[in-house]
Protein backbone atom coordinates (compact mmCIF):
# COMPACT_ATOMS: atom_id res chain seq x y z
CA UNK A 1 0.00 0.00 0.00
CA UNK A 2 0.70 3.71 -0.11
CA UNK A 3 1.44 5.89 2.69
CA UNK A 4 1.09 9.37 2.93
CA UNK A 5 2.63 9.83 6.60
CA UNK A 6 0.14 12.72 7.36
CA UNK A 7 -1.11 13.55 10.50
CA UNK A 8 -4.97 11.83 10.15
CA UNK A 9 -7.07 14.62 12.48
CA UNK A 10 -10.32 13.25 12.16
CA UNK A 11 -11.23 12.43 7.84
CA UNK A 12 -8.95 15.04 6.74
CA UNK A 13 -5.06 14.86 6.57
CA UNK A 14 -2.47 17.54 7.37
CA UNK A 15 1.47 17.75 6.64
CA UNK A 16 2.49 21.24 7.92
CA UNK A 17 6.11 20.21 8.65
CA UNK A 18 8.74 19.27 6.49
CA UNK A 19 10.50 17.36 8.26
CA UNK A 20 10.25 13.86 7.93
CA UNK A 21 11.48 10.33 8.93
CA UNK A 22 10.94 7.21 7.74
CA UNK A 23 10.32 3.50 8.52
CA UNK A 24 13.16 1.18 8.71
CA UNK A 25 13.50 -2.10 8.47
CA UNK A 26 15.78 -3.63 11.69
CA UNK A 27 16.43 -6.83 9.92
CA UNK A 28 18.91 -5.14 7.00
CA UNK A 29 18.27 -1.37 7.40
CA UNK A 30 16.41 -1.17 4.69
CA UNK A 31 14.33 2.13 4.52
CA UNK A 32 10.63 1.60 3.75
CA UNK A 33 8.60 3.28 1.76
CA UNK A 34 6.95 6.23 2.62
CA UNK A 35 7.69 9.88 4.47
CA UNK A 36 5.62 10.71 7.56
CA UNK A 37 6.01 14.08 8.65
CA UNK A 38 6.75 15.04 12.01
CA UNK A 39 3.34 17.10 13.65
CA UNK A 40 3.54 20.63 14.47
CA UNK A 41 1.69 21.96 17.69
CA UNK A 42 -1.03 23.55 15.94
CA UNK A 43 -1.66 20.31 14.17
CA UNK A 44 -1.98 18.37 17.88
CA UNK A 45 -4.15 20.84 18.62
CA UNK A 46 -6.58 20.96 15.56
CA UNK A 47 -6.82 17.04 16.97
CA UNK A 48 -7.26 17.36 20.61
CA UNK A 49 -10.10 19.99 20.13
CA UNK A 50 -11.79 18.05 17.28
CA UNK A 51 -11.70 15.29 19.68
CA UNK A 52 -12.82 17.50 21.92
CA UNK A 53 -15.37 18.90 19.89
CA UNK A 54 -16.76 14.96 19.20
CA UNK A 55 -16.78 14.02 22.88
CA UNK A 56 -20.84 15.07 23.50
CA UNK A 57 -22.06 13.27 20.79
CA UNK A 58 -20.10 10.07 21.47
CA UNK A 59 -20.47 9.59 24.93
CA UNK A 60 -24.31 10.11 24.45
CA UNK A 61 -24.20 6.83 22.06
CA UNK A 62 -26.01 3.99 23.31
CA UNK A 63 -24.24 1.27 24.44
CA UNK A 64 -25.14 -1.05 21.54
CA UNK A 65 -24.04 1.68 19.28
CA UNK A 66 -20.62 1.55 20.36
CA UNK A 67 -20.65 -2.46 20.76
CA UNK A 68 -21.36 -2.55 17.18
CA UNK A 69 -18.55 -0.03 16.62
CA UNK A 70 -16.03 -2.53 18.37
CA UNK A 71 -16.98 -5.28 16.23
CA UNK A 72 -16.74 -2.95 13.04
CA UNK A 73 -13.12 -2.51 13.94
CA UNK A 74 -12.26 -6.13 14.61
CA UNK A 75 -14.09 -6.79 11.01
CA UNK A 76 -11.85 -4.30 9.52
CA UNK A 77 -8.80 -5.38 10.48
CA UNK A 78 -9.71 -8.54 9.02
CA UNK A 79 -11.15 -6.94 5.54
CA UNK A 80 -7.84 -4.74 5.48
CA UNK A 81 -6.19 -7.96 4.34
CA UNK A 82 -2.31 -8.94 4.68
CA UNK A 83 -0.69 -5.82 3.24
CA UNK A 84 -1.20 -4.53 7.32
CA UNK A 85 0.75 -7.40 8.30
CA UNK A 86 3.47 -7.37 6.18
CA UNK A 87 4.19 -3.70 6.72
CA UNK A 88 4.34 -4.34 10.79
CA UNK A 89 7.05 -7.38 10.33
CA UNK A 90 8.93 -5.48 7.98
CA UNK A 91 8.85 -2.20 10.33
CA UNK A 92 9.68 -4.92 13.53
CA UNK A 93 11.31 -7.81 12.43
CA UNK A 94 8.62 -9.96 13.99
CA UNK A 95 7.85 -13.15 11.61
CA UNK A 96 4.96 -12.57 9.67
CA UNK A 97 3.33 -15.91 11.90
CA UNK A 98 3.93 -13.42 14.94
CA UNK A 99 2.05 -10.39 13.15
CA UNK A 100 -0.63 -12.49 12.44
CA UNK A 101 -1.17 -13.56 15.76
CA UNK A 102 -1.31 -10.15 17.18
CA UNK A 103 -4.09 -9.18 14.64
CA UNK A 104 -5.97 -12.04 16.28
CA UNK A 105 -5.68 -11.10 19.41
CA UNK A 106 -6.38 -7.50 18.46
CA UNK A 107 -9.49 -8.23 16.98
CA UNK A 108 -10.68 -11.24 19.68
CA UNK A 109 -9.82 -8.24 22.08
CA UNK A 110 -12.34 -5.86 20.26
CA UNK A 111 -14.47 -8.13 20.40
CA UNK A 112 -14.62 -8.98 24.01
CA UNK A 113 -14.96 -5.63 24.74
CA UNK A 114 -18.22 -5.17 22.53
CA UNK A 115 -19.66 -8.25 25.07
CA UNK A 116 -18.56 -6.27 27.93
CA UNK A 117 -20.50 -2.92 26.63
CA UNK A 118 -23.57 -4.89 25.95
CA UNK A 119 -23.31 -6.35 29.19
CA UNK A 120 -23.68 -3.36 30.77
CA UNK A 121 -23.06 -3.74 34.65
CA UNK A 122 -19.40 -2.28 34.13
CA UNK A 123 -21.37 1.37 34.22
CA UNK A 124 -21.58 0.29 38.20
CA UNK A 125 -24.69 1.56 38.04
CA UNK A 126 -26.07 2.01 41.87
CA UNK A 127 -29.33 3.53 43.08
CA UNK A 128 -30.94 4.57 46.57
CA UNK A 129 -34.27 4.84 46.50
CA UNK A 130 -35.40 8.04 48.87
CA UNK A 131 -36.12 7.18 52.44
CA UNK A 132 -38.33 10.41 53.34
CA UNK A 133 -38.62 8.95 56.89
CA UNK A 134 -35.28 7.29 57.99
CA UNK A 135 -34.15 8.71 61.01
CA UNK A 136 -32.51 11.02 62.21
CA UNK A 137 -32.19 12.51 58.65
CA UNK A 138 -34.42 11.73 55.63
CA UNK A 139 -32.50 10.22 52.76
CA UNK A 140 -32.67 12.10 49.16
CA UNK A 141 -32.95 9.67 45.88
CA UNK A 142 -29.10 8.96 44.99
CA UNK A 143 -28.39 7.31 41.76
CA UNK A 144 -24.78 7.02 40.33
CA UNK A 145 -23.00 5.35 37.64
CA UNK A 146 -19.49 5.60 35.45
CA UNK A 147 -19.14 8.18 32.93
CA UNK A 148 -16.48 8.55 30.06
CA UNK A 149 -14.39 10.86 30.80
CA UNK A 150 -13.21 12.72 27.56
CA UNK A 151 -10.83 12.87 25.03
CA UNK A 152 -7.50 10.13 25.67
CA UNK A 153 -4.33 9.76 24.22
CA UNK A 154 -2.77 7.30 23.57
CA UNK A 155 1.34 6.19 23.09
CA UNK A 156 1.71 2.52 21.30
CA UNK A 157 4.05 -0.17 22.39
CA UNK A 158 7.40 -0.98 20.13
CA UNK A 159 7.15 -4.09 20.44
CA UNK A 160 3.78 -5.05 19.88
CA UNK A 161 2.78 -2.71 16.66
CA UNK A 162 -0.78 -4.06 16.64
CA UNK A 163 -2.45 -5.38 19.85
CA UNK A 164 -0.65 -2.89 21.94
CA UNK A 165 -0.40 -0.03 19.64
CA UNK A 166 -3.44 1.17 17.20
CA UNK A 167 -5.91 -1.17 17.80
CA UNK A 168 -4.46 -2.00 21.35
CA UNK A 169 -6.35 -2.10 24.54
CA UNK A 170 -5.84 1.68 25.34
CA UNK A 171 -7.38 2.36 21.76
CA UNK A 172 -10.58 0.05 22.23
CA UNK A 173 -11.27 0.84 26.29
CA UNK A 174 -11.59 4.18 25.58
CA UNK A 175 -13.93 4.03 22.70
CA UNK A 176 -15.82 1.20 24.98
CA UNK A 177 -16.12 4.10 27.77
CA UNK A 178 -17.02 6.95 24.95
CA UNK A 179 -14.05 8.65 24.60
CA UNK A 180 -12.27 10.22 21.85
CA UNK A 181 -8.93 9.08 20.92
CA UNK A 182 -5.86 10.61 19.69
CA UNK A 183 -3.06 8.16 18.98
CA UNK A 184 0.55 9.46 19.00
CA UNK A 185 2.31 6.93 16.79
CA UNK A 186 5.18 4.95 17.17
CA UNK A 187 7.99 6.62 15.61
CA UNK A 188 9.59 2.78 15.13
CA UNK A 189 6.06 1.80 13.13
CA UNK A 190 4.64 4.47 11.61
CA UNK A 191 3.34 2.70 8.40
CA UNK A 192 1.74 0.05 10.25
CA UNK A 193 -0.13 2.92 12.75
CA UNK A 194 -1.16 4.71 9.59
CA UNK A 195 -2.76 1.05 8.17
CA UNK A 196 -4.36 0.86 11.46
CA UNK A 197 -5.50 4.03 11.44
CA UNK A 198 -7.27 3.60 8.04
CA UNK A 199 -8.91 0.62 9.50
CA UNK A 200 -10.87 2.77 12.42
CA UNK A 201 -11.03 5.31 9.90
CA UNK A 202 -13.05 2.72 8.08
CA UNK A 203 -15.29 1.56 10.97
CA UNK A 204 -15.80 4.95 11.88
CA UNK A 205 -17.35 5.52 8.90
CA UNK A 206 -18.96 2.25 8.35
CA UNK A 207 -21.01 2.88 12.10
CA UNK A 208 -22.08 6.69 10.89
CA UNK A 209 -19.96 8.33 14.22
CA UNK A 210 -18.25 11.75 14.10
CA UNK A 211 -14.81 11.87 12.42
CA UNK A 212 -13.22 13.77 15.51
CA UNK A 213 -12.97 11.17 17.63
CA UNK A 214 -10.65 9.39 16.51
CA UNK A 215 -6.96 11.13 14.64
CA UNK A 216 -3.20 10.17 15.11
CA UNK A 217 0.17 12.27 14.71
CA UNK A 218 3.24 11.15 13.99
CA UNK A 219 6.77 12.44 15.82
CA UNK A 220 10.03 11.59 16.62
CA UNK A 221 10.87 14.26 19.09
CA UNK A 222 9.77 13.98 22.52
CA UNK A 223 7.94 17.55 21.80
CA UNK A 224 5.06 15.95 19.82
CA UNK A 225 4.30 13.61 22.66
CA UNK A 226 4.80 16.70 25.54
CA UNK A 227 2.57 18.80 23.57
CA UNK A 228 0.03 15.97 23.08
CA UNK A 229 0.02 15.40 26.75
CA UNK A 230 0.32 19.09 27.96
CA UNK A 231 -3.26 19.98 26.16
CA UNK A 232 -5.83 21.47 28.20
CA UNK A 233 -8.84 19.69 26.56
CA UNK A 234 -6.99 16.21 27.04
CA UNK A 235 -8.40 14.21 29.87
CA UNK A 236 -5.71 11.42 30.36
CA UNK A 237 -3.14 9.54 28.68
CA UNK A 238 -2.21 6.02 28.79
CA UNK A 239 1.68 4.73 27.88
CA UNK A 240 2.82 1.85 27.30
CA UNK A 241 7.02 1.86 26.61
CA UNK A 242 10.71 2.80 28.88
CA UNK A 243 10.77 3.72 32.56
CA UNK A 244 12.72 7.22 31.11
CA UNK A 245 9.84 7.86 28.76
CA UNK A 246 6.68 6.56 30.58
CA UNK A 247 8.02 8.82 33.90
CA UNK A 248 8.84 12.07 31.83
CA UNK A 249 5.36 12.29 30.35
CA UNK A 250 3.93 11.24 33.61
CA UNK A 251 5.67 14.46 35.11
CA UNK A 252 4.50 16.34 32.32
CA UNK A 253 0.73 15.41 33.42
CA UNK A 254 1.12 16.32 36.97
CA UNK A 255 2.95 19.26 36.16
CA UNK A 256 -0.07 20.56 34.10
CA UNK A 257 -2.16 23.43 35.62
CA UNK A 258 -5.15 20.78 35.84
CA UNK A 259 -3.39 17.32 36.22
CA UNK A 260 -4.26 14.12 34.62
CA UNK A 261 -4.21 11.07 34.79
CA UNK A 262 -1.47 9.45 33.16
CA UNK A 263 -1.23 5.66 32.99
CA UNK A 264 1.72 4.20 32.05
CA UNK A 265 3.09 0.52 31.62
CA UNK A 266 6.87 0.67 31.90
CA UNK A 267 10.07 -1.49 33.33
CA UNK A 268 9.38 -4.67 35.32
CA UNK A 269 12.37 -7.50 36.16
CA UNK A 270 9.23 -10.54 36.69
CA UNK A 271 11.05 -12.31 38.61
CA UNK A 272 11.11 -16.42 39.30
CA UNK A 273 11.47 -18.34 42.45
CA UNK A 274 12.02 -21.99 42.08
CA UNK A 275 11.43 -23.54 44.98
CA UNK A 276 13.37 -27.12 46.48
CA UNK A 277 10.52 -29.15 45.70
CA UNK A 278 9.89 -28.00 42.47
CA UNK A 279 13.43 -28.45 41.43
CA UNK A 280 13.79 -32.30 43.22
CA UNK A 281 10.80 -33.06 40.36
CA UNK A 282 11.69 -31.60 37.33
CA UNK A 283 14.59 -29.19 37.51
CA UNK A 284 14.83 -29.70 33.82
CA UNK A 285 11.77 -28.65 32.74
CA UNK A 286 11.35 -26.02 34.69
CA UNK A 287 14.84 -24.46 33.30
CA UNK A 288 13.44 -25.11 29.59
CA UNK A 289 10.46 -23.01 30.37
CA UNK A 290 12.56 -20.45 32.03
CA UNK A 291 15.06 -20.10 28.46
CA UNK A 292 12.03 -20.28 26.34
CA UNK A 293 10.05 -17.39 28.04
CA UNK A 294 13.52 -15.28 28.13
CA UNK A 295 14.25 -15.71 24.41
CA UNK A 296 10.24 -15.68 23.32
CA UNK A 297 10.41 -12.94 21.07
CA UNK A 298 13.87 -12.25 21.75
CA UNK A 299 13.15 -11.02 25.16
CA UNK A 300 11.12 -8.21 24.01
CA UNK A 301 8.28 -8.92 26.13
CA UNK A 302 7.47 -6.56 28.95
CA UNK A 303 6.87 -9.50 30.97
CA UNK A 304 10.53 -10.79 30.66
CA UNK A 305 11.96 -13.00 33.57
CA UNK A 306 14.87 -10.76 34.92
CA UNK A 307 16.14 -12.45 37.83
CA UNK A 308 15.67 -15.93 39.27
CA UNK A 309 16.04 -16.97 43.01
CA UNK A 310 16.85 -20.86 44.12
CA UNK A 311 18.05 -22.93 47.23
CA UNK A 312 21.98 -23.25 46.57
CA UNK A 313 21.90 -26.22 48.83
CA UNK A 314 20.38 -27.93 46.70
CA UNK A 315 21.25 -30.57 43.82
CA UNK A 316 18.23 -29.77 41.73
CA UNK A 317 19.36 -26.16 41.55
CA UNK A 318 22.95 -27.65 39.90
CA UNK A 319 20.43 -28.99 37.56
CA UNK A 320 18.79 -26.07 36.60
CA UNK A 321 21.69 -23.81 36.36
CA UNK A 322 23.21 -25.86 34.23
CA UNK A 323 20.20 -26.77 31.81
CA UNK A 324 19.44 -23.42 31.65
CA UNK A 325 23.26 -22.65 30.41
CA UNK A 326 23.43 -25.08 28.11
CA UNK A 327 19.83 -24.43 26.48
CA UNK A 328 20.95 -20.77 26.66
CA UNK A 329 24.03 -20.80 24.68
CA UNK A 330 21.93 -22.40 21.78
CA UNK A 331 19.87 -19.60 21.19
CA UNK A 332 20.40 -18.49 17.57
CA UNK A 333 20.49 -14.34 17.88
CA UNK A 334 17.55 -12.45 16.46
CA UNK A 335 16.49 -9.27 15.48
CA UNK A 336 15.47 -6.90 17.82
CA UNK A 337 12.59 -4.63 17.12
CA UNK A 338 14.92 -1.32 16.11
CA UNK A 339 18.53 0.02 16.78
CA UNK A 340 17.39 2.23 19.68
CA UNK A 341 16.09 -0.78 21.58
CA UNK A 342 19.28 -2.99 20.43
CA UNK A 343 21.69 -0.49 21.78
CA UNK A 344 19.83 0.12 24.46
CA UNK A 345 20.49 -4.10 25.25
CA UNK A 346 23.66 -4.00 24.20
CA UNK A 347 24.82 -1.09 26.64
CA UNK A 348 22.79 -3.22 29.49
CA UNK A 349 24.57 -5.90 28.86
CA UNK A 350 27.91 -4.16 28.68
CA UNK A 351 27.38 -2.47 32.53
CA UNK A 352 26.43 -6.24 33.31
CA UNK A 353 29.54 -7.86 32.64
CA UNK A 354 31.81 -5.13 34.25
CA UNK A 355 30.09 -5.94 37.57
CA UNK A 356 32.17 -7.54 40.38
CA UNK A 357 30.63 -10.59 41.64
CA UNK A 358 28.39 -11.31 38.50
CA UNK A 359 29.97 -13.98 36.30
CA UNK A 360 28.79 -14.59 32.74
CA UNK A 361 27.21 -18.36 33.16
CA UNK A 362 26.50 -18.73 29.26
CA UNK A 363 25.88 -16.57 26.63
CA UNK A 364 25.00 -18.14 22.90
CA UNK A 365 27.23 -19.75 20.61
CA UNK A 366 27.04 -17.58 17.35
CA UNK A 367 27.52 -14.10 17.23
CA UNK A 368 24.89 -11.86 16.83
CA UNK A 369 25.35 -9.79 13.60
CA UNK A 370 25.48 -5.89 14.73
CA UNK A 371 23.88 -4.75 11.49
CA UNK A 372 20.90 -7.01 11.66
CA UNK A 373 20.60 -5.44 15.14
CA UNK A 374 20.59 -8.86 16.51
CA UNK A 375 20.71 -9.82 20.92
CA UNK A 376 22.41 -12.85 22.01
CA UNK A 377 21.33 -14.48 24.92
CA UNK A 378 22.94 -13.96 27.98
CA UNK A 379 22.50 -16.03 31.09
CA UNK A 380 24.50 -14.58 34.39
CA UNK A 381 24.80 -15.86 37.90
CA UNK A 382 25.23 -14.61 41.12
CA UNK A 383 24.52 -15.04 45.03
CA UNK A 384 23.13 -12.88 47.83
CA UNK A 385 26.27 -10.86 48.32
CA UNK A 386 26.45 -10.26 44.47
CA UNK A 387 22.87 -9.27 44.46
CA UNK A 388 23.65 -6.62 47.39
CA UNK A 389 26.33 -5.30 45.93
CA UNK A 390 24.74 -4.25 42.78
CA UNK A 391 21.06 -3.29 43.20
CA UNK A 392 20.70 -2.20 39.53
CA UNK A 393 20.33 -5.55 39.33
CA UNK A 394 16.65 -5.12 40.24
CA UNK A 395 16.37 -3.08 37.43
CA UNK A 396 15.03 -4.01 33.55
CA UNK A 397 17.52 -4.73 31.01
CA UNK A 398 14.75 -5.26 28.05
CA UNK A 399 15.89 -8.14 26.09
CA UNK A 400 16.93 -12.18 26.50
CA UNK A 401 19.27 -11.35 29.44
CA UNK A 402 18.55 -12.55 33.17
CA UNK A 403 20.37 -13.13 36.15
CA UNK A 404 20.21 -16.65 38.47
CA UNK A 405 20.74 -15.92 42.21
CA UNK A 406 21.81 -18.78 44.76
CA UNK A 407 20.19 -18.24 48.22
CA UNK A 408 20.52 -20.37 50.96
CA UNK A 409 17.77 -20.18 52.83
CA UNK A 410 14.04 -19.13 52.85
CA UNK A 411 14.65 -15.84 55.18
CA UNK A 412 17.05 -14.74 52.39
CA UNK A 413 14.49 -15.21 49.73
CA UNK A 414 12.26 -13.52 51.75
CA UNK A 415 14.83 -10.62 52.18
CA UNK A 416 15.07 -10.44 48.85
CA UNK A 417 11.65 -10.40 47.91
CA UNK A 418 11.40 -7.81 50.09
CA UNK A 419 13.97 -5.62 48.09
CA UNK A 420 12.23 -5.98 44.46
CA UNK A 421 10.71 -2.90 43.38
CA UNK A 422 6.84 -3.38 41.60
CA UNK A 423 6.79 -5.41 39.03
CA UNK A 424 3.92 -6.93 36.78
CA UNK A 425 4.33 -10.75 37.84
CA UNK A 426 6.24 -12.96 39.71
CA UNK A 427 6.59 -17.04 39.18
CA UNK A 428 6.51 -19.09 41.55
CA UNK A 429 7.53 -23.06 40.78
CA UNK A 430 6.95 -25.35 43.67
CA UNK A 431 4.83 -27.68 45.10
CA UNK A 432 2.04 -27.29 48.15
CA UNK A 433 4.40 -28.28 50.77
CA UNK A 434 6.71 -25.27 49.04
CA UNK A 435 4.19 -22.79 49.55
CA UNK A 436 3.71 -23.56 52.79
CA UNK A 437 7.12 -23.85 53.48
CA UNK A 438 7.85 -19.96 51.72
CA UNK A 439 4.87 -18.50 52.31
CA UNK A 440 5.93 -15.42 53.69
CA UNK A 441 7.87 -15.06 50.79
CA UNK A 442 4.66 -15.28 49.33
CA UNK A 443 2.70 -12.71 51.49
CA UNK A 444 5.82 -10.73 50.40
CA UNK A 445 5.10 -10.48 46.79
CA UNK A 446 1.18 -10.07 47.47
CA UNK A 447 2.75 -6.39 47.79
CA UNK A 448 4.93 -6.29 44.85
CA UNK A 449 3.20 -7.81 42.29
CA UNK A 450 0.33 -7.42 39.74
CA UNK A 451 0.06 -11.20 38.79
CA UNK A 452 1.31 -14.08 40.71
CA UNK A 453 1.72 -17.35 38.44
CA UNK A 454 2.34 -20.73 39.71
CA UNK A 455 3.93 -23.18 38.00
CA UNK A 456 4.03 -21.44 34.73
CA UNK A 457 5.99 -18.21 32.89
CA UNK A 458 5.29 -15.54 32.74
CA UNK A 459 5.60 -14.19 28.84
CA UNK A 460 2.36 -14.44 27.21
CA UNK A 461 -1.65 -13.90 28.76
CA UNK A 462 -4.63 -14.11 28.11
CA UNK A 463 -6.73 -11.31 27.51
CA UNK A 464 -9.71 -11.86 29.37
CA UNK A 465 -12.07 -9.96 32.39
CA UNK A 466 -10.05 -11.65 34.92
CA UNK A 467 -6.48 -10.23 34.03
CA UNK A 468 -4.75 -7.79 34.95
CA UNK A 469 -1.75 -6.31 33.41
CA UNK A 470 -0.23 -4.06 36.26
CA UNK A 471 2.00 -3.45 39.52
CA UNK A 472 3.15 -1.08 42.36
CA UNK A 473 5.53 1.86 40.12
CA UNK A 474 8.00 1.43 38.39
CA UNK A 475 5.96 -1.33 36.56
CA UNK A 476 3.21 1.42 36.47
CA UNK A 477 2.24 4.40 37.69
CA UNK A 478 -1.05 3.53 39.01
CA UNK A 479 -1.28 -0.06 40.98
CA UNK A 480 -4.95 -0.37 40.76
CA UNK A 481 -5.48 -0.04 37.27
CA UNK A 482 -4.59 -2.82 33.86
CA UNK A 483 -3.65 -2.37 30.58
CA UNK A 484 -4.83 -5.47 29.44
CA UNK A 485 -8.28 -7.02 29.96
CA UNK A 486 -11.53 -5.91 30.29
CA UNK A 487 -11.12 -3.62 33.42
CA UNK A 488 -8.89 -1.72 31.55
CA UNK A 489 -11.95 0.31 30.92
CA UNK A 490 -12.00 1.40 34.29
CA UNK A 491 -8.89 4.59 33.50
CA UNK A 492 -11.27 6.47 31.37
CA UNK A 493 -14.64 6.32 33.16
CA UNK A 494 -15.46 8.47 36.62
CA UNK A 495 -18.49 8.21 38.58
CA UNK A 496 -21.31 10.81 38.77
CA UNK A 497 -23.53 11.32 40.82
CA UNK A 498 -28.01 12.00 40.00
CA UNK A 499 -29.57 13.72 43.25
CA UNK A 500 -33.53 13.70 43.69
CA UNK A 501 -33.55 13.61 39.43
CA UNK A 502 -36.63 12.97 37.47
CA UNK A 503 -36.75 9.74 36.42
CA UNK A 504 -37.38 10.55 33.11
CA UNK A 505 -34.10 12.75 32.74
CA UNK A 506 -31.77 10.11 33.99
CA UNK A 507 -29.35 8.06 31.69
CA UNK A 508 -31.23 4.99 30.52
CA UNK A 509 -28.57 3.12 32.93
CA UNK A 510 -30.37 4.54 36.52
CA UNK A 511 -33.88 5.10 35.37
CA UNK A 512 -36.44 3.27 37.40
CA UNK A 513 -37.49 0.77 35.10
CA UNK A 514 -34.15 -0.16 34.27
CA UNK A 515 -35.02 -0.45 30.08
CA UNK A 516 -31.44 -1.81 28.96
CA UNK A 517 -31.59 -4.48 31.39
CA UNK A 518 -28.59 -4.15 32.82
CA UNK A 519 -27.21 -5.47 36.34
CA UNK A 520 -27.67 -2.78 39.02
CA UNK A 521 -26.86 -1.98 42.94
CA UNK A 522 -30.69 -1.13 43.77
CA UNK A 523 -30.87 -0.80 47.83
CA UNK A 524 -27.92 -2.83 48.59
CA UNK A 525 -28.82 -5.88 46.61
CA UNK A 526 -26.86 -6.84 42.94
CA UNK A 527 -30.31 -7.16 40.44
CA UNK A 528 -31.56 -6.88 36.87
CA UNK A 529 -34.90 -6.19 38.31
CA UNK A 530 -36.34 -2.75 38.02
Amino acid sequence: MNFHGHQIIGKTTSAESGETFTGIDPRDGTVLPGEFHEATNAEIDQAVNLAAESFDTFRHTSLEDRAAFLEAIADEAIAFGDEFLIRASAETGHPLPRCTAERGRAVNQARLFAKMVREGSWVDARIDKALPDQQPVPRPDIRSMMKPIGPIAVFGASNFPIAISVLGSDTISAFAAGCPVIIKAHPAHPGTCEAAALIIQNAIKKCGLPDGIFSLVHGRSARVGTELVKHPKLAAAAFTGSLNGGRALFDVANARPVPIPFYAEMGSVNPIFVLPGALEERADGIAKGFIEALTTGVGQFCTNPGLVFGIGDNSGWDTFRSTAAELATEYDPQTMLHSGIHYAFEEGVKAMQNMGGLTLKARSIREPVEQKSEAACYLFETDSEGLLDHPQLFEEVFGPVSTMVECQSPRELEAFAEQLDGSLTASIHGTEEDLETYKNVITVLERKIGRLIFNGYPVGLDVCDSIHHGGPYPATCHSHFTSIGTRCINRFVRPVCYQNWPNAALPPELQDENPIGIMRMVNGERTRSV
